[in-house]
């Protein structure tokens, strides 16, 4: 008698956490804590993204082989996106993407066999846009291109 009254003591203390736990916890929504100057500044990025059309055009994929003293040795693709804020330019650059496919090619050709842009075994994104963007310069000229936007950037060995 007494292991069923413990027994029946547990489900009811049990069944009472659940509860209060619910009604403390369970009305509120989950929302992301920010710092108030954090919001201020986020809430300012949408004001200005709302008012500057920004237009997108996504070029082919670049696949670049990695080669070294035994031939080919991994596979990189890269999938790139240019943010363009005049619409105007939008054709321009779609009219020169196969012209800058040909300079991303061989701009990166080249730098991917560097042992210089791997980290450990990691091809380093950052050294991939940075040479992505000074090659966008260069092709299509200043203030064409806001920026280079890396969608995709995929390692395969062979």
């Amino acid at each position: 008698m007494k292991k069923l009254g413990l027994w029946l003591f547990v489900m009811a203390l049990t069944c009472g956490v659940g509860a209060g736990t619910y009604f403390y916890f369970g009305g509120n929504e989950a929302v992301a804590s920010l710092d108030p100057v954090a919001k201020i500044e986020q809430s300012e990025k949408m004001k200005t993204a709302k008012s500057n059309d920004v237009f997108f055009v996504e070029l082919e994929a670049l696949i670049l082989p990695i080669i070294d003293k035994n031939g080919v040795s991994q596979i990189v693709s890269i999938v790139v996106s240019l943010e363009i804020e005049n619409k105007d330019y939008v054709d321009i650059v779609t009219k020169l993407s196969p012209k800058l496919k040909d300079a991303y090619i061989q701009n990166m050709y080249g730098a991917l066999n560097d042992k210089s842009a791997f980290d450990g075994k990691v091809v380093q994104v950052s050294m991939i846009k940075r040479r992505l963007n000074k090659v966008t310069t260069q092709i299509l000229g200043e203030n064409v291109v806001q920026d280079v936007l890396l969608q995709v950037v995929q390692q395969r060995p062979i």
